[in-house]
């Protein structure tokens, strides 16, 4: 069944240029597409998308306001920001208000393409280029130190959290532990319960904030 998604951009040649990449992949169906913030989560709500790709910068509602709407709505549907700014606050807003992902908008196709699929899937998906900022921005903020929460987990869930914190799916991280994908699964389970997270996202995140990723 092909993936629905939902474009978000207020530039109307970009969303264009987007669809007509998209559409040539039988993986992908384009359900809608809106001008603005407030218009998106309308059209989120009517359509029920697999995937929203949302800009973050736009009159009115912003993307990150309107995202934050979707994600509290439709907490099965992903929004991936799809923006130009490289700015290290703006990945970290995005990330810890519910964002699946953070993209760049002079991506590939083909990792485009494959983002979509990776947050369709429930994979968090950050552009390469941001990934360092993301690090940095969370140790300039904050006294990492070793954390109570860290003797909650037992040493696999530990080794789990550092391959989630470098991005990695779970068939990754199952090649990376030599264990069963499905005993990844279990792992990332229990650290959202233990660690009272909602997304591989925000454990990749807090591992990052707290130390964890190595």
């Amino acid at each position: 069944m092909p993936i629905k998604i939902l474009l978000v951009d207020d530039h109307t040649l970009f969303r264009s240029g987007i669809r007509l990449l998209l559409q040539r992949n039988p993986d992908f169906d384009i359900v809608g597409e809106a001008a603005d913030g407030l218009e998106g989560v309308k059209r989120a709500k009517q359509l029920r998308p697999d995937v929203v790709l949302m800009d973050l910068n736009m009159p009115g509602l912003s993307g990150l306001e309107a995202m934050q709407l979707i994600v509290e709505d439709l907490p099965d549907t992903a929004v991936l920001m799809l923006t130009v700014s490289e700015g290290a606050e703006d990945l970290g807003a995005a990330l810890r208000s519910g964002a699946r992902g953070y993209l760049l908008k002079n991506i590939e196709a083909e990792y485009l393409s494959h983002a979509i699929k990776r947050a369709a899937a429930g994979e968090p998906v950050i552009a390469e280029a941001m990934t360092a900022k993301l690090v940095m921005q969370f140790r300039s903020g904050h006294n990492v130190s070793m954390t109570p929460e860290r003797e909650k987990l037992t040493p696999r869930e530990r080794e789990t959290m550092v391959c989630l914190a470098r991005g990695e799916s779970n068939k990754e991280i199952a090649r990376t532990l030599d264990v069963a994908e499905s005993t990844v699964k279990i792992h990332v389970q229990n650290i959202l319960k233990k660690l009272n997270l909602s997304s591989r996202v925000q454990i990749a995140v807090y591992a990052v904030e707290h130390g964890m990723d190595k």
